[in-house]
């Protein structure tokens, strides 16, 4: 499945509030059909930027609701959503006019004055901060966001034994202002540096489309040599187009339609899209199949985008010279060898729980250490072991359910931390609550979230 543009919270009036929600619901059901005839469950879900209108935590909340239910509808685990921040997941309230000049200055400075405050932890951490309830949501769903100018933690499927595809997850509104920014944005250095294995081809998520960038140029370098598929958003107009690199490589430039654009008329309307990954074992090489969707205001329904397609073929076959470059996969592998699910790929080292500062309470400037830890195998830079699906699903819901002081009163009546005067960051809190789960507070925590979801009207899962 693929979206972009759902725009959580745009909504100017009651009528365009209840077109919208309507719509979002005739998605989920056009996509239950239409994946229930593939004669398969969906691998995941692809958003492509602009989940919030404004970058607010309760737009975060309204959307976490909506694709649980589509999840569920297409047969994949609430944590398999691939996605990638817009310039509306960016809280607005915090470009403040020392922000606004900055993002000036590296537009009209480029390359090496974006570096320059990526390499000063003061500047970097107040260019993100811009996409703070963003960071805690993209979180949950393992889509973790660099925080130093990078390329974001990627996933990986494999579609034959020796064949996988990998979902490159760009961040192309790190430098918008929400001034007119067409050509102005950059991806810089960092960005551009596509991973490149043999048997792996890149599928490269980025909100906006490439003549969106002052450096498109060297990005679309790097593109024609290490990406198989470039999938973008943000202008809520859909294209289609496969580049013929040279011989035997091929680029698909796939551009979405907005799932919630700002206005529905007769040139923008809802719209997502049905891709299929496979391996053409015949050519050894990428398959591609898209099934556009559109909404059709004749009969309030979503159907397939004739239009669009335009006599194409759904099914493309892309030349792929990193599946060429790897050994042929030997006919007889058994299918179980192969792992049909999305698969976070190793990040760098990130601290353990005894690299957690000490938290604060209040009554004294420093406390007691977090109460009731076991002690740990390794060093404190020792990666933290991955958590079952369990455990995904379960702190999804306790990010969602909860606020942040309810979370935080949580883990003080687990003893996980101190009582601290003040917040702590998105990280830090689901390490704690990955340590709550170790101590077997697993139970303790489902009884609570039933009960809150319960008292609040909502599911569980």
């Amino acid at each position: 499945m693929h979206l972009s543009d759902i725009h959580f919270g745009q909504e100017k009036d009651g009528g365009t509030d209840a077109a919208n929600a309507d719509a979002k619901m005739r998605l989920i059901e056009d996509a239950r059909v239409q994946v229930g005839k593939l004669g398969c469950t969906a691998n995941g879900v692809i958003v492509t930027g602009d989940i919030a209108f404004s970058g607010q935590e309760h737009q975060y909340a309204m959307a976490a609701q909506w694709l649980a239910q589509l999840t569920d509808a297409i047969g994949c685990d609430r944590t398999d959503v691939q996605m990638i921040p817009g310039n509306h997941d960016i809280d607005r309230k915090k470009i403040t006019n020392t922000i606004d000049s900055v993002l000036f200055s590296i537009r009209e400075g480029g390359d090496h004055w974006l570096d320059r405050h990526l390499d000063n932890p003061g500047d970097c951490a107040a260019l993100y901060g811009r996409f703070d309830a963003y960071k805690g949501f993209a979180l949950d769903y393992r889509c973790e966001l660099d925080l130093n100018g990078g390329i974001s933690k990627s996933a990986r499927l494999d579609l034959a034994p020796g064949r996988a595809i990998r979902f490159v997850r760009l961040n192309s509104a790190l430098i918008c202002s929400g001034h007119p920014e067409e050509g102005k944005l950059i991806l810089g250095a960092r960005q551009r540096m596509l991973p490149i294995d043999v048997g792996v081809e890149n599928i490269v998520l980025s909100h906006h489309p490439l003549n969106w960038f002052q450096d498109s140029d060297k990005a679309r370098g790097y593109l024609r040599g290490r990406a198989r598929v470039f999938i973008s958003g943000h202008e809520h107009f859909p294209n289609l187009d496969i580049e013929d690199v040279e011989d035997g490589c091929q680029v698909m430039m796939l551009a979405a339609g907005a799932t919630a654009p700002d206005e529905v008329n007769e040139k923008f309307t809802y719209k997502y899209n049905i891709l299929t990954f496979e391996w053409d074992e015949q050519q050894d090489a990428l398959a591609v199949t898209v099934d556009p969707r559109t909404w059709n205001p004749d009969m309030a329904r979503f159907e397939h985008d004739d239009a669009f397609m335009d006599g194409r073929q759904e099914r493309q076959v892309l030349a792929s010279p990193n599946f060429h470059d790897a050994p042929i996969p030997a006919s007889n592998t058994p299918e179980s060898e192969v792992t049909a699910e999305l698969v976070e790929e190793p990040s760098e080292v990130r601290p353990t729980e005894d690299a957690l500062p000490a938290a604060q309470d209040d009554t004294s400037a420093t406390a007691p250490p977090i109460a009731g830890a076991e002690p740990l195998a390794g060093t404190a830079t020792e990666p933290e072991p991955e958590p079952t699906q369990d455990v995904r699903d379960l702190q999804l819901r306790f990010f969602q359910t909860l606020s942040e002081g309810e979370r935080l009163q949580t883990l003080v009546k687990f003893g996980v931390v101190a009582q601290r005067h003040g917040g702590i960051d998105h990280a830090m809190e689901r390490r704690l609550f990955r340590r709550a789960i170790r101590q077997g507070k697993a139970a303790e925590i489902r009884q609570m979230l039933d009960a809150t979801e319960n008292g609040k009207g909502g599911s569980s899962k």
